[in-house]
């Protein structure tokens, strides 16, 4: 698991009442897709043991009722999302720094470039900010023009004014110090060591036989490159192998849909949809192989989750990939549908 920023540690153990620690820029947790969810899950948690008091501002959308209004000690806060690609963050920011400014934290933790636009504001009611970078978004291949420009601008703001800055990977933290001369502190991803299950009721549900399929789980965007990995594995033969694709698109688009069209054309390909909880663990345990052909990573989750299982582990050679430090055998140059076909047999 992540380390925590040593300020924090400083003020937990001065006060003499908990901290509060108010979390934005999210769409929620438990078992909600997504990177920043993934490491919201697993971080806030870890503070309330600290002895912080933490609350997340979630979209309603990804929080249904059902989930409750309190998990591990976090307080789950709903506040309203629009679904429209492009406005949904930015507008659940905005009502939640307002928000915020009316419960007034010791610390709001603003996750992600895009919603760090609003921390000029969150400065000027008052606030306490801190900001994690997650990764640069405007290199995502899904953003247009206008949406690039508002997440640099996002990001240079979250950077200047915030009082203190996070890193989830040197590449981030190099990218910090020599486009804005701020200072972060580097605290990398990581993971819990997962309880290995033996369970196949997952398995037999997709048709799978152990140790017979390649894995990738992730978000259906274009930046994860879903059709090279189907065209390397169409291209590799891998007699009896198939290949699963876990994972959903947010807001359904073309993408999405040559996704879908490839892998029905293509034999032993599953679209599995997202996963979560034990049916998750369950398709990472007994998994021949886990590729990550992605062209954008901040530091890839996913790829650390499939090693905590103690998977074989293929990964596109850009440099969050890299940072991890597999060996160089776990490494094929990006988009290059031969090496990986090569790989993978």
């Amino acid at each position: 698991m992540a380390a925590h920023p040593q300020p924090l540690l400083s003020l937990v153990k001065n006060n003499t009442r908990p901290v509060r620690v108010m979390a934005l820029g999210l769409r929620g947790f438990p078992g909600v897709q997504g990177g920043v969810e993934a490491h919201a899950e697993h971080l806030y948690p870890q503070l309330v043991k600290l002895g912080c008091r933490v609350e997340i501002i979630g979209r309603a959308p990804y929080l249904p009722d059902a989930v409750g209004n309190e998990w591990r000690g976090v307080t789950l806060r709903r506040l309203w999302a629009p679904r429209v690609k492009g406005l949904e963050a930015l507008l659940h920011t905005f009502i939640g720094v307002l928000y915020a400014a009316t419960r007034r934290p010791d610390v709001l933790h603003i996750h992600a470039v895009g919603p760090a636009l609003m921390t000029p504001l969150a400065r000027a009611l008052g606030l306490r900010v801190v900001v994690t970078h997650h990764g640069a978004d405007y290199h995502r291949q899904k953003w247009g023009r206008v949406a690039r420009r508002l997440l640099r601008t996002g990001e240079r703001w979250g950077m200047r004014f915030a009082h203190q800055r996070i890193a989830i990977s040197r590449v981030i933290h190099n990218l910090v110090r020599t486009e804005y001369a701020r200072d972060a502190v580097l605290i990398h991803n990581g993971v819990d060591l997962p309880e290995l299950t033996q369970s196949d009721v997952t398995l037999q549900k997709f048709a799978l036989a152990r140790r017979r399929y390649v894995l990738l789980v992730s978000r259906l965007v274009p930046e994860k490159r879903h059709l090279d990995l189907i065209q390397a594995f169409a291209t590799a033969h891998l007699d009896g192998w198939k290949l699963v694709l876990v994972g959903a698109a947010d807001h359904p688009d073309d993408y999405t849909r040559y996704v879908t069209a490839a892998a029905s054309a293509t034999p032993g390909v599953i679209c599995a949809g997202f996963q979560s909880g034990a049916a998750l663990s369950e398709l990472y345990a007994h998994a021949g192989i886990f590729v990550l052909p992605s062209s954008h990573e901040g530091l890839p989750i996913a790829l650390l989750e499939a090693l905590s299982f103690g998977v074989p582990v293929l990964a596109s050679d850009i440099p969050p990939n890299r940072e991890i430090g597999l060996g160089a055998e776990c490494y094929f140059p990006l988009g290059d549908i031969h090496a990986l076909a090569a790989a993978l047999r």
